[in-house]
């Protein structure tokens, strides 16, 4: 029986870049188990010397620490991919921030309503205003329906927002 496991603020930015690289590895072995990711730690801690270390997503031996930390919770079996937190990206984001303002405050749109809005122009007129490129747009409808994809047209689109 698999665990469900929800992505929160303790999987750090760092892991999550490490998962999902692991996981968009096309060599790779699927499924990306949280025992895959503590053994791909471990050899890139044993293949490279401490002194010609390199430091793609952050120190290696604290990303491993945080593995063991949640295989100690979740077991070396877990989907570690659960645990990547999705975020949109800026120009996204500040699609989503602009319906919100545009809504009631006890009114929270969805990725479905996101899309919609999306598509009745919201892009286009953020386009006109300047806030958006003209050449995002396909890449925001992209986006927007991977996300949908991933999370569900009922999802609050807040969840996904990107605050950095």
């Amino acid at each position: 029986m698999q665990t469900v496991i929800e992505p929160d603020e303790r999987v750090s930015k760092e892991l999550s870049m490490v998962i999902e690289a692991i996981a968009n590895d096309p060599e790779g072995t699927a499924p990306v188990t949280l025992g895959v990711v503590r053994e791909r730690l471990r050899q890139t801690l044993a293949g490279f010397a401490e002194a010609e270390r390199v430091h793609s997503f952050g120190d290696e031996e604290l990303l491993s620490a945080e593995v063991d930390a949640l295989i100690d919770e979740y077991g070396e079996e877990a989907l570690a991919t659960e645990l990547v937190s999705v975020k949109a990206s800026e120009e996204l984001s500040s699609v989503i921030e602009t319906l919100l303002d545009e809504r009631d405050e006890d009114v929270v749109p969805t990725l479905g309503e996101v899309r919609e809005a999306m598509q009745a122009g919201l892009v286009a007129r953020l386009v006109g205003a300047g806030r958006l490129e003209a050449e995002d747009e396909q890449a925001l409808d992209a986006e927007i329906d991977a996300l949908i994809e991933r999370l569900g047209e009922d999802e609050p689109a807040e969840n996904v927002l990107r605050y950095e």
